[in-house]
């Protein structure tokens, strides 16, 4: 499979065209991957330009690409929210990783009850942090759409998207599973599937959400991990509307 790449510059480009990376793009090609004079590769613009083409010069900080073809990718319908909640370590970075390469289109970082991780005095930072992990994932991944990643939510936040999306909160202890939810014929709102700590989401939060019209669900009958919940739901999801 091709190397992929994301610039700006591919927003406009048709075929026959030269789109020249630079920057990190350029030297992640040149130096890290080691691409050649030649040497087929894909470029995207992150929203859903999707360039073929062919390395004609390789420089350092310069990487240049004769477009061979030209193809626009519509946006995922119904798009899938994650809405994460903040974990300690790496747990919500890896959840955050996974959920891209698995195709989620929206991420939410949410600021929990239960959260021991606090963003109050470094949300610029973590945000940063969380777009970064995506961009590449994404990349990775071969991804005609970047996801987006919004601004940290608190719950009113959170229970608000009920009143124009199937919000999906995910509970070991839910009597209801996911696969009996998941596929709804003729239904483009968005899924939002909204992932607690570690602790668990807390028991308020989960009346609130309910008392919004939010369906509460369990995956199985084991417990997943944050990192790992949301991207075995959007996996559910995929699946049963369609998109795999």
């Amino acid at each position: 499979m091709a190397l992929h790449f994301v610039t700006e510059n591919a927003t406009a480009a048709v075929a026959g065209d030269v789109v020249v990376l630079t920057g990190p793009e350029a030297h992640h090609a040149a130096a890290v991957r080691r691409v050649r004079v030649d040497e087929a590769v894909t470029l995207g613009d992150g929203r859903g330009v999707w360039l073929e083409g062919r390395t004609s010069a390789v420089a350092p900080k310069e990487v240049s690409v004769l477009v061979t073809g030209r193809a626009e990718v519509p946006a995922p319908a119904p798009r899938i929210v994650l809405v994460q909640a903040l974990a300690k370590g790496d747990r919500d970075e890896l959840a955050v990783q996974a959920a891209t390469e698995l195709g989620v289109d929206v991420i939410v970082p949410w600021q929990a009850a239960r959260s021991v991780s606090r963003w109050d005095a470094k949300a610029e930072k973590g945000l940063a942090r969380w777009r970064t992990i995506v961009r590449e994932a994404a990349k990775q991944a071969h991804r005609p759409w970047i996801p987006e990643v919004e601004g940290v939510a608190r719950l009113a936040e959170v229970v608000a998207r009920a009143g124009d999306s199937r919000v999906l909160v995910l509970e070991p202890s839910a009597a209801e599973r996911l696969t009996e939810v998941a596929s709804v014929p003729s239904d483009e709102r968005d899924v939002v599937l909204v992932v607690g700590p570690e602790g668990g989401i807390a028991p308020e939060e989960l009346d609130a959400l309910r008392h919004a019209g939010a369906r509460v669900v369990r995956l199985g009958e084991t417990v997943l991990r944050t990192s790992t919940a949301g991207a075995a739901a959007i996996a559910v999801i995929s699946a049963a509307t369609g998109r795999w």
